[in-house]
């Protein structure tokens, strides 16, 4: 049994015992792999937030040549996802890149590509970047890197190239794009817009810039790849329900300073109807009073 260091993701974590867990790690190296954490739930254990869900670490672990379990024996934080205390959006982001990494990679299959854009995506999670554009990106390069992106410019079944045109039939299960004549009789084919084409493209590269897209295609484009990923995976992601909160304020302190000033907003509101009412009062009191005279 060969000792191995490499650099590691976290990604999935269960408990197994009283003091021990078992933690699922996207490595640099040898990919996904599962390891044993003994003590790691113990009070004051050498690991501490080493092994936390999306921690960035250097780890030494046992590597068995069996199926069982290797032995994580160190794990050295290099950086910690702290988004969970700022921001519920970025945090939800972040879970859902974790559970396509979990679902849709193959145990020792190496991706040190994929681990780059994955350490990236995270990071600017933490640092409060946008998280719908981040995730559409990282969910296309994920498919492209693991032989499954869809098709953009050509039919996926015959190959004819794809003309410009409003709407273009999508197929959820064929893998992209088709022309007219191979439309006819496949099943689960939805229509898109040729704008959520273009932003597919523009998305599918990931040594760019965020690309700046109209609000609207976004929005249709989460749409089909929520069916498209649920497709993948046989199953919707958990985490996918929530990705609905990605275009919310940046921050848990902005979304509680909004709340605030909500309020406070329809308290000033009411004050001052309350005021006006009062003000009415007095006039006609005053009016009343002159009246009388």
């Amino acid at each position: 049994m060969a000792s191995e260091k490499t650099d590691a993701i976290m990604i999935r974590i269960v408990e197994f015992s009283e003091s021990s867990c078992i933690v699922t790690m996207f490595t640099r190296d040898f990919g996904k792999i599962g390891a044993l954490v003994k003590g790691a739930r113990r009070p004051k254990s050498p690991f501490e937030s080493a092994i936390d869900l999306l921690s960035i670490s250097r780890i030494v672990f046992i590597h068995k040549s069996s199926d069982s379990l290797d032995l994580l024996t160190e794990a050295k934080l290099q950086r910690r996802f702290r988004a969970a205390t700022r921001s519920l959006p970025h945090l939800y982001a972040g879970y859902y890149i974790a559970e396509l990494l979990d679902a849709l990679t193959h145990t020792g299959d190496p991706h040190p590509d994929l681990f780059e854009l994955t350490q990236e995506t995270v990071i600017q999670l933490d640092e409060l970047q946008d998280p719908l554009g981040l995730v559409i990106r990282f969910e296309l390069n994920l498919l492209r890197m693991i032989g499954q992106k869809p098709s953009f410019d050509n039919c996926t079944l015959c190959g004819r190239d794809i003309d410009r045109q409003a709407r273009v039939p999508f197929g959820q299960l064929s893998g992209g794009v088709l022309c007219g004549k191979c439309r006819v009789g496949q099943s689960r084919v939805i229509s898109i817009s040729w704008g959520v084409l273009e932003a597919m493209r523009l998305f599918s590269v990931c040594d760019s810039p965020l690309p700046s897209v109209d609000p609207m295609v976004l929005g249709e484009l989460r749409g089909v790849l929520n069916n498209y990923m649920a497709n993948m995976m046989g199953r919707r992601p958990r985490m996918q329900k929530f990705l609905s909160m990605l275009g919310r304020p940046t921050t848990i302190r902005d979304d509680a300073l909004s709340r605030f000033r909500k309020s406070e907003t329809r308290a000033l509101s009411q004050h001052d109807s309350t005021k006006h009412d009062e003000t009415d009062k007095d006039v006609l009191n005053e009016t009343t009073f002159t009246q009388n005279s």
